[in-house]
């Protein structure tokens, strides 16, 4: 009587449950990185980091260059065309110059990898983007926060000894 009674209630729900549609919404375009990293970027801290103190387990290994060398003047604009695709970039602010003031940009992949290595920001010398001027690893993505942290790493023989990151806040005005 109970496989009845069950049989019953499953002929008396499914045409009601199989009738339905799932609205699934309209398709939309999955967020790239150059949406996330585009826009004005002003400078909240840029630690120098001795990489070889570090990796030898010296302190201190690291020192803030904030409010040396007039850094709270940096920033840094990423330009992007109507499609959000990279073109020029901008340095502002009287910061000494650790890597070109201007040029064009883009990144090595325009969403995060999957094994967890970070994003790199190229940055050219030219629109062509032959002239490779140096790169920039993006070590914090924006998320709901609009922070990024740069990484930019001085190297001898393929071995670091300094590098310089930057924690910026977007400063677009939207």
């Amino acid at each position: 009587m109970t496989k009845l009674i069950a049989f019953l209630l499953l002929i008396g729900v499914y045409p009601m449950v199989s009738c339905t549609k799932t609205e699934d919404g309209t398709h939309v375009d999955p967020i790239t990185l150059y949406e996330k990293v585009k826009g004005k970027w002003g400078l909240n801290e840029i630690l120098q980091i001795d990489e070889t103190a570090k990796a030898g387990g010296i302190s201190p290994d690291e020192i803030s260059l904030y409010g040396q060398f007039d850094f709270s003047s940096f920033s840094l604009t990423l330009n992007v065309d109507e499609q959000n695709l990279p073109t020029s970039y901008e340095v502002s602010g009287n910061a000494p110059e650790l890597f070109a003031k201007e040029g064009f940009w883009e990144l090595n992949s325009s969403f995060p990898s999957a094994n967890g290595t970070a994003p790199v920001i190229r940055l050219y010398a030219d629109a062509e983007k032959k002239s490779l001027n140096g790169q920039l690893s993006i070590v914090s993505i924006p998320g709901a926060k609009a922070e990024m942290d740069l990484k930019l790493t001085r190297s001898a023989a393929g071995v670091p000894f300094v590098s310089y990151q930057y924690k910026l806040t977007n400063t677009n005005e939207e």
